[in-house]
């Protein structure tokens, strides 16, 4: 069993993000149009969404098998996609990790059909909220969608409206989920990891401030990897601790206090109003061997580990999830999307150093 190297501060896994797509499209439609099979959706607690297959749980226990009908979209058919992560464009020398699906346990996916998902989310609106993950995830829905129709763009790339259906797509990165600052670029290493003020029970006023209260039907929640940053914790206008500060006087409460507390600000927020919200789980790091991700094939099951913190910060987000939802009463539906063992099991998805290398600006630390 490969462990993956504890890679302070890493990203997560740039995987085709097609299949955590067709998931969304299950999970979150189900009073519209049936677009799937029916599959468990709530985190296996309960209430609300489809009824699970008896021979089929989509997130544990599969397998990415080959896809020779791939890829949907690439960066030629696509211009929304980031052009930091065009891996081919700053050298990788093959497409074979595009050509891979994810086959649950028990059941096959069916390809989304753009189509129906859009006719399905006429007159809607979704929001996708988080880190480089959400942003890949929007933009992979994009670009599968407008094969039906052709989205037309607004505030540079963080809004696309499919006119004709009335579906607006948004994406507000927040890679905290709460109001973050941040008050040294360098960090107290001078690593460039930067150090972050973060207000724990302030949700960001970017996507959850009172004026956007229900402005979107779907809230799409990706985050994690950014909470491996020193940062400061904040609580009613005063500091309680930090997480690798290095600052004399203030107690190290470690990333697993700060992520608890912006998860339970943030889906709280999120479940205040009559919507859905999708919280996507944890996307362990691919980094090994000094930094690089030189893996050419997906894992097989039994091949990989979570770190201790990985795992705790699984439980936590999972915790989060659950209270918050409990929290809402029912006026809220809030599901989980537990893609961390899909998402695991591709290093070799993972941009590496096929990547944009901006040495001033930019290194594994600020990714």
């Amino acid at each position: 069993m490969k462990k993956f190297l504890e890679f302070p501060y890493t990203t997560h896994c740039a995987i085709p993000a097609a299949v955590l797509l067709v998931i969304l499209a299950l999970v979150i439609l189900p009073d519209r149009e049936t677009l799937l099979p029916p599959l468990l959706t709530d985190g296996g607690h309960g209430g609300g969404g489809n009824n699970l297959s008896s021979s089929c749980n989509i997130f544990k226990g599969g397998e990415w098998v080959p896809d020779p009908g791939a890829p949907r979209y690439t960066t030629e058919t696509c211009s929304v996609i980031h052009g930091h992560y065009d891996c081919m464009r700053y050298g990788r020398p093959d497409l074979d990790f595009v050509r891979w699906r994810w086959r649950p346990s028990g059941c096959e996916l069916p390809r989304l059909d753009a189509a129906r998902f859009l006719r399905a989310v006429t007159g809607k609106s979704m929001a996708f909220v988080g880190d480089s993950l959400a942003r890949n995830q929007m933009h992979s829905l994009v670009c599968l969608l407008a094969r039906a129709e052709q989205p037309a763009a607004a505030s540079g790339t963080s809004v696309f409206r499919f006119e004709r259906h009335g579906f607006v797509v948004s994406l507000f990165w927040s890679p905290f989920l709460v109001r973050a600052v941040e008050t040294d670029p360098d960090g107290p290493t001078r690593t460039g990891a930067g150090l972050w003020s973060l207000h724990l029970d302030e949700p960001d006023p970017g996507w959850a401030a009172p004026a956007r209260a229900g402005e979107f039907d779907y809230v799409v929640v990706s985050a994690g990897s950014w909470f491996f940053r020193p940062s400061v914790f904040h609580v009613h206008g005063r500091v309680v601790g930090c997480h690798g500060c290095l600052a004399p006087n203030v107690t190290d409460l470690t990333l697993r206090y700060s992520l608890r507390m912006a998860f339970r600000t943030a889906l709280r927020a999120a479940a205040r109003s009559r919507r859905t919200v999708v919280v996507r789980t944890l996307s362990p790091s691919h980094y090994e061997d000094a930094g690089d991700c030189a893996r050419a094939r997906p894992l097989g099951r039994g091949e990989w580990e979570m770190s201790a913190v990985e795992k705790d910060m699984y439980a936590i987000q999972a915790e989060e999830f659950v209270a918050a939802r409990t929290a809402s009463k029912g006026v809220c539906r809030m599901l989980l999307l537990d893609a961390t063992e899909a998402m695991a099991l591709r290093p070799d998805a993972h941009p590496s150093k096929y990547r944009l290398w901006q040495p001033d600006r930019f290194n594994y630390y600020r990714d």
